[in-house]
C-alpha cells in the first residue's frame, strides 16, 4: 500500500472539496473495507496538509484583532492551560 500524496493540493478549498468526495465515497454502501481504509488514509494526509497550509498563513492585522477579540470573549474554562479549581472534599 502506498502512502497518499497530498503534495498536489495547494489551498484549503481544494482539500475541502476532495474531503467531501471522500466522505461521499465512504458512505457508499458498495465501498469495500479496503477502499474505505485507503480513503481514510488519504483523508488523514489531506488533513495534515490543511494544517500545514493554515500554519503557513499569515493573518492580516484585522484578522488578528478579530481572533484576539474572540479569544477574550470566551470563558476561561476550555482554554488551553486553564486549570479549574477543584474543591477537596
Amino acid at each position: 500500500m502506498t502512502r497518499p500524496d497530498a503534495a498536489g493540493y495547494h489551498d484549503i478549498e481544494t482539500i475541502q472539496g476532495r474531503l467531501d468526495e471522500i466522505i461521499a465515497a465512504v458512505r457508499d454502501k458498495d465501498a469495500s473495507l479496503e477502499r474505505s481504509l485507503d480513503l481514510f488514509e488519504e483523508a488523514v494526509a489531506l488533513g495534515s496538509k490543511a494544517v500545514d497550509l493554515v500554519d503557513m498563513t499569515e493573518l492580516s492585522s484585522r484578522e488578528a484583532a478579530q481572533l484576539a477579540a474572540g479569544e477574550a470573549a470566551r470563558p476561561a474554562e476550555g482554554r488551553p492551560g486553564h486549570v479549574t479549581d477543584v474543591a477537596e472534599g
